[in-house]
C-alpha cells in the first residue's frame, strides 16, 4: 500500500510500508486483529513465505484460510480447525440418523393411513396372494413380538427404532 497509512502488519512490526508490501492488500490498516492473531500463530516470516509462492489470484484465499485457520487454533490449541471439522462431521451423521429416522416414521404412517398391497414372498408365483393391512402390520411387528408383551403399544414403533439405532462414538444411542 506504501504512501501514508501502513498496513496492519507493518503497524504491529513496527516497520515501514513499502510500496510492493506482500501483506497491505490482505491486512488492511482498519483490521488489525485480523494480521495480530496470525502473526501470532504463524509468524510473520512464515506468512510472508506462502504468500509469495502462490501466484496472486490466489493469496486473497490463502489469507482468509490463514485467519480461519489462526482463529480455530487460538479457540483449541490441541486440534484447531480440525477439531472443528470433527464436530461438524459428527453433527451432520447424527442429523443424517435423524433423515432417516424421520422418513421411516412417515413410510410406517403411511402405510398405517392406505391400505398397502405387497406380494408375499412366501407363496408361489403362480398363487397371487398378497398382504391385507393386518397381515402386514403382523409381519412388521414379528421381530419385536418375542420381547415382553407388556409393550404392545409399542411394538409397531419399536421395528424402525431397532433397524435404525446406532451407537455414536461415545457408546449412546443416537435415537432417542
Amino acid at each position: 500500500m506504501g504512501g501514508n497509512s501502513p498496513c496492519a502488519s507493518c503497524k504491529l512490526l513496527r516497520r515501514r510500508c513499502a510500496k510492493d508490501c506482500t501483506f497491505a492488500p490482505y491486512f488492511p490498516s482498519h483490521e488489525p486483529q485480523k494480521f495480530a492473531i496470525v502473526h501470532k500463530v504463524f509468524g510473520a516470516s512464515n506468512v510472508s513465505k506462502m504468500l509469495q509462492e502462490l501466484p496472486i489470484h490466489q493469496r486473497a484465499d490463502a489469507v482468509s484460510s490463514l485467519v480461519y485457520e489462526a482463529n480455530a487454533r487460538v479457540r483449541d490449541p490441541v486440534y484447531g480447525c480440525v477439531g472443528a471439522i470433527s464436530y461438524l462431521q459428527n453433527q451432520v451423521s447424527e442429523l443424517q440418523m435423524q433423515l432417516a429416522v424421520a422418513q421411516a416414521e412417515i413410510l410406517c404412517i403411511q402405510m398405517q393411513n392406505e391400505q398397502v398391497i405387497i406380494p408375499n414372498p412366501e407363496i408361489n408365483q403362480d398363487q397371487k396372494n398378497y398382504f391385507t393391512q393386518d397381515e402386514l402390520t403382523q409381519f412388521l411387528n414379528y421381530g419385536s413380538s418375542s420381547s415382553n408383551n407388556n409393550n404392545n403399544n409399542n411394538n409397531n414403533n419399536n421395528v424402525v427404532y431397532d433397524s435404525l439405532k446406532r451407537d455414536n462414538i461415545y457408546g449412546h444411542d443416537m435415537v432417542s
